[in-house]
């Protein structure tokens, strides 16, 4: 029987043994070192020794607190404010608009919001105009970073530097030729104006989605590719049988970030639908705010605002985490 040479002996004295290696820390100051969560907080500004300075927290805990406050009230007292607005009469958000409480609350806004201004209509609009552009962007951004990281075909760099210098373009610069566009749909001659493929279809193309997709696709192991092709499968079934049961962080983040984004859009919904019956709630509160008292208003601001606030508090951990597994930062 051989011995491999090149392996330290077990019974090879310690002071041998370790002459070339330097001793690990003991475990008490490993753990020290990696921190919270197994990462190592020395990559950061500020050391583990740091932190333990009297004089470092002194400053630091002050500087946290600002620093929330500072976020607390850039993020959270506006949606506040709309919702004391909501149910102050029009006179008190006029005369005192920074009153903490309303003299007299009318809670009723809502109610008369939802059946007198149409909200519910137009929020169903919104709903619709949303779920077909998130599924078009979803399909879009799996299936193309689909075949530029895992298919991999010689015009990948291509088509994946076209779709990054996409990035570079303010929306503003393809409203022309989009609109022209919808308006007579190449080699099939129709019009989509008014209709909402002339949303969902224009949605679809978004490189950030493409961008997420493709660092998350690189990430999975392609020794599984490759013993799948060993038995057999195909691209479709490498796709739905190994990519989209993995993706599922990613996927919910693409999703989430896409009902955000739609939720919110108002100048392509304004060109593309004309109609004011088949208009999202953000075209069409700004088209009837001249004509309603500001406390009907208000309300359905916030009757508007409230779904993708609530989304965004249930689903922060998975976007958070999909941005994680994608490997992109800030």
């Amino acid at each position: 029987m051989t011995v491999d040479q090149s392996a330290p002996s077990a019974a090879a004295p310690a002071g041998r043994a370790g002459a070339d290696v330097p001793p690990s820390p003991p475990p008490h100051r490993r753990r020290r070192a990696a921190g919270r969560g197994g990462v190592d907080d020395r990559r950061g500004l500020l050391s583990s020794a740091d932190h333990q300075r009297p004089a470092v927290r002194r400053v630091l805990t002050p500087l946290q607190l600002v620093m929330f406050l500072i976020v607390f009230a850039l993020s959270v007292l506006p949606l506040l404010w709309l919702a004391k607005s909501a149910i102050s009469p029009t006179q008190e958000i006029l005369r005192e608009p920074f009153r903490l409480w309303p003299s007299d609350p009318q809670w009723a806004n809502f109610a008369s919001a939802w059946s007198e201004l149409g909200v519910g209509r137009y929020l169903w609009n919104t709903v619709v105009l949303t779920g077909g552009s998130v599924f078009f962007q979803m399909l879009v951004a799996t299936t193309l970073g689909f075949g530029i990281a895992v298919l991999r075909p010689r015009y990948s760099k291509a088509v994946y530097g076209a779709v990054l210098s996409t990035l570079l373009l303010p929306p503003t610069v393809l409203l022309i030729g989009l609109y022209l566009t919808i308006l007579d749909v190449p080699l099939v001659g129709v019009n989509l104006q008014s209709t909402v493929w002339s949303v969902w279809l224009p949605a679809g193309v978004h490189g950030f989605s493409v961008l997420l997709c493709v660092r998350f696709f690189e990430g999975i192991p392609r020794e599984l590719f490759e013993a799948a092709q060993i038995d057999g499968a195909g691209p479709w079934a490498i796709f739905r049988r190994i990519v989209l049961p993995m993706s599922k962080p990613i996927l919910t983040v693409v999703g989430l970030l896409g009902v955000m984004a739609s939720w919110k859009d108002f100048l392509w919904p304004l060109i593309a639908i004309p109609d004011s019956g088949a208009q999202p709630i953000s075209v069409a509160l700004a088209r009837i705010a001249p004509f309603v008292q500001e406390n009907m208003l208000f309300a359905a601001l916030f009757i508007a605002a409230l779904p993708p606030v609530l989304l965004f508090i249930v689903f922060q951990k998975h976007i958070v985490a999909g941005a994680g597994f994608s490997g992109l930062k800030g």
